[in-house]
């Protein structure tokens, strides 16, 4: 396990490096996850293996830290990043980032494109969303207020969420699971999804098969944005069918496919 000091505190990021060929790979979970359970079968996968890889967990998930002084925006959590990639002599990198990680993933890049030389971005939130009270993911933890997710609403997510995301979820700290998710919901400026038709990098989106057409195709398409089905899987399309998953970051990652 490796680490790096992020924050004017000390906050420390926490990553399981693989040992390999540069450029390195970078995998990044989504909210409420940890990188190593999520993308440990697939780094690992013939197709994928044999690069340095970090399977990096954002502050306040996992392995890393949990300040509680830390805002845990998408803007912030995006310069943590880079504050460990930079620390891990990490530049070039090929991005493999999950949902939220996916969000985060697009503004590093945007804000520091000397890290990422190449994005792989897996059912990614690309546009705000408003808050959706019962709902199990960012919207229903963003449709309490701090002081109500902190008081008890973090059970009534847990409950929801069911054992296989709360094994993981369990291991964020409250405050950065909440504090992410109200940010994830609101999103950025200019959104996430305008700041990838802006990158110049080679980008894919995966999506699953059944959440197909993915909206706004057409113009994440004309913008060089690679949109790739995956059959057999829900969201957590590198746990739900890791074949699939490790065959379509493969080409994804593959030199004809450069934009």
């Amino acid at each position: 396990m490796r680490n790096a000091a992020v924050t004017a505190e000390g906050g420390q990021i926490r990553w399981v490096e693989l040992p390999g060929q540069e450029p390195s790979r970078v995998y990044v979970h989504g909210l409420g996850a940890t990188s190593p359970a999520y993308f440990a079968e697939v780094a690992v996968h013939p197709l994928l293996a044999g690069r340095r890889s970090l399977l990096i967990d954002l502050l306040g998930h996992g392995i890393s830290d949990r300040p509680t002084d830390f805002d845990y925006t998408l803007e912030s959590h995006a310069e943590a990043l880079a504050a460990a990639l930079t620390s891990a002599g990490v530049t070039g990198a090929e991005l493999i980032a999950h949902s939220m990680g996916g969000s985060v993933a697009i503004v590093l890049a945007a804000r520091h494109p000397q890290l990422v030389s190449r994005l792989v971005l897996v059912d990614a939130n690309l546009d705000p969303i408003p808050p959706a009270p019962g709902a199990t993911g960012s919207s229903g933890i963003a449709a309490y207020s701090e002081e109500e997710f902190l008081a008890g609403g973090w059970e009534e997510i847990r409950d929801r969420a069911g054992s296989h995301w709360w094994s993981t979820m369990r291991l964020a700290g409250r405050e950065a699971l909440h504090r992410s998710a109200v940010h994830l919901t609101r999103g950025t400026v200019p959104t996430m999804r305008e700041q990838l038709l802006d990158l110049k990098i080679p980008r894919t989106y995966l999506l699953p098969e059944a959440d197909s057409p993915l909206p706004g195709t057409d113009a994440l398409t004309e913008a060089g944005v690679a949109v790739v089905s995956i059959p057999d899987c829900g969201h957590n399309i590198m746990l739900d069918n890791p074949e699939g998953f490790a065959r379509a970051t493969a080409a994804a990652l593959s030199d004809h496919n450069q934009r």
